[in-house]
């Protein structure tokens, strides 16, 4: 049997039909790390993308 760890507490979680929000240990932890998403604490490097008024959006700060 898989077991790896919640990434939001660190709890072991066994890789099975038992734990439907695996990789996550509960329904909490995962709404835990979608909320870090939306609020955009979280981020998948990449290079900068150019809207279509024209500008060049990137990290915070960088909108003007």
């Amino acid at each position: 049997m898989t077991v790896v760890r919640c990434p939001t507490c660190d709890r072991p979680v066994e890789w099975t039909e038992a734990f439907p929000w695996r990789p996550f240990c509960s329904e909490r932890c995962k709404l835990i790390d979608l909320g870090a998403w939306a609020a955009e604490k979280h981020a998948i490097p990449g290079e900068v993308a150019e809207t279509d008024d024209g500008l060049q959006r990137g990290r915070e700060g960088d909108d003007e």
